[in-house]
């Protein structure tokens, strides 16, 4: 059975995220954790956030071992992305995108 967890609007954008994602994918719940306590950069806190929540959510709905948990699905796709315009010479203006990522994890019991 798959449980899972959803964080939405984090402030980060997705292509930064999604470097950190690629490299707990398919990783026990311990050893990604682990990975990302080093990882030198402030996505590695809102990943390891969302692994957190869906092991929580294991553990107490549906009262599996958190240590035999693996990750089978986690992906970072774009939210939403605030838009605003900065102006440049000549009269010309250039957009600000500040882009958000939606962070989707999964975990179940190894076979």
């Amino acid at each position: 059975m798959k449980v899972g967890a959803i964080s939405k609007d984090v402030g980060i954008s997705p292509r930064k995220v999604k470097l950190l994602v690629d490299m707990v994918r398919g990783k026990k719940v311990d050893d990604a954790l682990n990975i990302l306590k080093f990882a030198p950069t402030p996505a590695a806190q809102a990943v390891a956030k969302v692994i957190k929540s869906a092991s929580a959510n294991a553990e107490n709905n549906y009262q599996m071992v958190p240590s035999e948990l693996k990750i089978v699905y986690i992906t970072a796709n774009e939210g939403h992305t605030f838009k605003r315009y900065r102006s440049q010479a000549r009269g010309r203006i250039s957009p600000m995108l500040r882009r958000s990522s939606h962070i989707t994890v999964f975990v179940s019991e190894e076979a």
